[in-house]
């Protein structure tokens, strides 16, 4: 095979036209399950608070017909609230852009502006799941530190120190403390099984807890999605799909979403009731423009918040779980 002499050939011509796709393809993941399950309020001080309660263990209670012992009565002894609290976090992410950069044509966007604010605004959102539902502890902050939230891991067991029935943790392992100012510590990794995750799950009934939510990482999803007690596998034979996840998980003490994370830690499973955590925001997140200083245009994306844990012994976790 030959090439005439003096042909016109594209690797030595000059003036073709770039062929590039008016598209930016970007597959990180943006889903954050821990915030979308939950609902948001509003934080008023740096330190939020709020209080728990609880009610008195059920026993017999009997008493004879026309009792009047008031005056050798023994009244019961109050039970007082507890008030926890945690700290607002500061998270953002920053942009510049030269004015050169946003005023040249470009593929995929018009703005490179508006579109690194996009793409900064789901980095911050990743961020935010990440330091929610990690093993930080809680930091007050000063003028060199920054402030810090208590994680979700932290919280288990942290307002009632004796309520440890709804964690399991491998030996060596043990809850944060009561003050929440020590991260948990990690112990010896062994596999999931039912057996441990009904262990947690009644631990959390027990407590007066209903978990409506099951948060795993990648791989202790999978293990999940093998367990055979009271599950059964279809095979739907119109789509030809072969069913075998479990996306919903069926106990003793209620059903269970299943609902995977990509940013808490594998090693931990969550057994949550929803309605007991919030994400608080002090500052929701927003876009602060900042001061033109040359040829560029600056911002900041920003949010102030953090993790409200209503009533922590309602929920916990199966710890320490092998990833791999």
């Amino acid at each position: 095979m030959a090439v005439l002499s003096n042909t016109y050939l594209t690797f030595s011509a000059i003036g073709n036209r770039e062929d590039l796709v008016d598209v930016i393809y970007n597959i990180s993941p943006t889903e954050t399950p821990f915030q979308a399950s939950f609902g948001k309020t509003n934080a008023t001080a740096t330190l939020h608070e709020w209080q728990t309660d609880i009610l008195a263990t059920a026993t017999t209670n009997a008493y004879v017909q026309g009792d009047d012992s008031t005056s050798s009565y023994t009244f019961a002894a109050p039970v007082y609230t507890v008030r926890p609290n945690n700290r607002t976090q500061i998270s953002k992410k920053d942009v510049v852009v030269s004015g050169t950069q946003d005023a040249v044509s470009k593929a995929g966007r018009k703005k490179e502006i508006v579109y690194q604010l996009v793409k900064k605004s789901k980095e911050l959102n990743r961020d935010m799941e990440f330091c929610l539902t990690q093993v930080s502890v809680v930091q007050a902050g000063g003028s060199t530190t920054a402030p810090t939230l208590c994680g979700l891991e932290n919280w288990y067991a942290r307002t009632t120190s004796a309520v440890t029935t709804n964690t399991s943790v491998g030996s060596g392992g043990a809850n944060s403390s009561n003050s929440g100012a020590t991260a948990r510590t990690d112990g010896t990794q062994r596999p999931l099984t039912e057996t441990l995750l009904k262990g947690v799950l009644q631990g959390c009934y027990t407590n007066g807890g209903e978990v409506d939510l099951l948060m795993p990482g990648p791989f202790n999803k999978t293990v999940i999605s093998g367990f055979t007690g009271n599950t059964t596998r279809i095979q739907d034979t119109t789509d030809k799909k072969l069913i075998a996840a479990i996306d919903i998980y069926v106990s003793d003490f209620g059903t269970h979403r299943v609902v995977i994370n990509r940013f808490s830690r594998d090693r931990t499973l969550h057994c949550l009731m929803t309605d007991m955590w919030a994400v608080s925001y002090l500052r929701p997140r927003h876009t602060i423009d900042l001061a033109k200083t040359g040829d560029n245009e600056k911002a900041w994306i920003l949010a102030e918040y953090t993790l409200e844990a209503r009533n922590d012994s309602g929920s916990g976790c199966v710890a320490d779980l092998t990833t791999s």
